[in-house]
């Protein structure tokens, strides 16, 4: 097997991840992976240390995003009819994989420069310091931003929570 292919099989679905948590759109992630593979495949050849290559990989999806963004505010892209193609996945019906996917929703309502440090810790598993390089800033905003990202997320969830049980009650009154 190819040094390519093995790095592909790596971290292909972890890249994807993080790309889909940043770009909120399963068509724009893939081509961003797709996008991070291409440049590997021009440039990566001219990383010495290949044990740095994640790392490499998630800073060059992350700066791809960045590219994208600032390209998609000065030329915004207009859609003549918006259809749904989202495939959703089927995850057993349990309380928490329902918890896990609404807590994930909730964290593509934060702002970019929380939900990214957020999507890299708790998604992907990177430490402060990976964090640090992919996103290019000091391991201090890192932590900062983790930290406000939370508190962030936190408050979300308890609004929505409360959204909740105000809406059963509401229905049980309907109903009762």
């Amino acid at each position: 097997m190819s040094e390519f292919q093995e790095l592909v099989d790596q971290h292909y679905q972890a890249l994807y991840r993080f790309a889909y948590s940043l770009a909120k759109n399963p068509d724009r992630a893939a081509d961003l992976v797709q996008q991070t593979y291409c440049i590997w495949a021009q440039k990566g050849h001219q990383l010495k240390d290949r044990s740095k290559a994640k790392t490499w990989l998630f800073t060059t999806l992350y700066r791809e995003h960045l590219g994208h963004a600032r390209r998609s505010t000065r030329f915004p892209e207009t859609d003549i009819e918006e259809v749904d193609y989202q495939l959703h996945s089927h995850e057993p019906d349990t309380t928490r994989g329902i918890d896990g996917k609404r807590a994930v929703e909730l964290l593509q309502q934060l702002d970019e420069t929380f939900r990214a440090p957020l999507s890299l810790f708790f998604l992907q598993q990177h430490s402060y310091k990976e964090i640090a390089e992919i996103l290019d800033v000091p391991i201090g905003t890192v932590m900062s931003r983790i930290s406000r990202g939370k508190e962030q997320l936190r408050n979300k969830m308890h609004v929505d929570a409360e959204n909740k049980i105000i809406n059963l009650e509401g229905k049980a009154r309907q109903n009762g």
